[in-house]
């Protein structure tokens, strides 16, 4: 009885070799430690939602940011873009939504949070696009500490 033999043994290296490659960069790609934007409070940024960000699970893609706040602040939190409908989150060291604003008052589709801490901690502000529409672009991002009224 015949062996069988491969008819193509290059190709059959060649497929080996791709299989290998894409397993490597797949395992690099995910490797990426995740790490928000250290944030200033009172300082506006301007900065670009992209297909390279973190996924949301709903067709989106969002950009983190890490301030620390103190218990007793009062901050706003203003997302503006020309090119998407903004959400935006502030987040606890914990993991949950300490608040969340679609669209400001304004009845643009631009984000504006209002929040009084409780906790003094590490925060995480998310700036993502609503579902529905384009999900990138350039936004401004500002976070204010509010003085209270006397």
């Amino acid at each position: 009885m015949n062996t069988p033999r491969c008819l193509y043994p290059s190709l059959a290296i060649a497929t080996s070799l791709m299989v290998v490659i894409t397993s490597a960069v797949a395992t690099k790609a995910q490797s990426r430690p995740y790490t928000p934007i250290p944030l200033s409070v009172s300082r506006q940024i301007e900065d670009t939602l992209s297909a390279q960000d973190m996924p949301t699970g709903f067709g989106g893609f969002s950009r983190d940011y890490s301030l620390t706040l103190t218990a007793g602040d009062q901050v706003a939190i203003d997302a503006a873009s020309d090119d998407f409908d903004t959400l935006v989150a502030l987040i606890s060291k914990e993991g949950t939504t300490v608040g969340e604003n679609d669209d400001g008052p304004d009845g643009s589709t631009n984000s504006l949070l209002f929040v009084r801490i409780t906790e003094s901690g590490l925060y995480t502000v998310r700036v993502s696009a609503y579902a529905g529409g384009s999900t990138t672009g350039k936004f401004r991002l500002k976070v204010a500490r509010l003085k209270e009224v006397p």
